[in-house]
């Protein structure tokens, strides 16, 4: 494809997930560990206010995106963090990642999820990031890794990209 051609299709596609997204937060996981899929039901159990959006790492439309805001891959290649993206994309994105992306998922929940965020943000991400680490390093060996990426429940798809 040509450069120019690449650049209209990433900004089509950019177009598109921020219209998906509006003005809630996008969560990218790592669609193939055990536990970012129970993760992301349990904000999706408690999403009542319906602030969050949820796209697997490997989405296609997040390609261009993962580039400019590299994730650290563990030693299987899959991302090392998770991401929180506020949009929109027309502008410079915000990204969160490890600790800070799930405290900034807490706070769009209901209570008392808000509450319990803003006592955890008192622990500074120096602290909070080697923890955080540390269960990301082992997440695949204690809670295993999927072979495919799931497909979301037809009740669910609406808040997945």
């Amino acid at each position: 494809m040509h450069p120019e051609s690449q650049l209209d299709a990433d900004q089509r596609s950019s177009n598109r997930m921020a219209d998906q997204v509006g003005d809630r937060l996008l969560v990218v996981y790592d669609g193939y560990c055990g536990l970012c899929n129970a993760s992301i039901q349990w904000f999706l159990r408690r999403d009542c206010k319906d602030r969050l959006r949820f796209a697997p790492s490997n989405h296609p439309a997040l390609a261009a995106l993962l580039t400019a805001h590299p994730m650290a891959p563990d030693s299987s290649g899959a991302p090392g963090s998770i991401l929180v993206i506020h949009l929109p994309f027309s502008l410079r994105p915000h990204v969160l990642v490890r600790s800070r992306a799930v405290l900034a998922a807490l706070r769009e929940l209901s209570q008392p999820w808000p509450a319990i965020a803003k006592v955890l943000s008192l622990v500074p991400a120096y602290l909070a990031d080697p923890i955080y680490r540390v269960i990301a390093r082992w997440r695949y060996r204690i809670w295993g890794r999927l072979e495919i990426c799931p497909v979301p429940a037809p009740s669910e798809r609406a808040h997945f990209l």
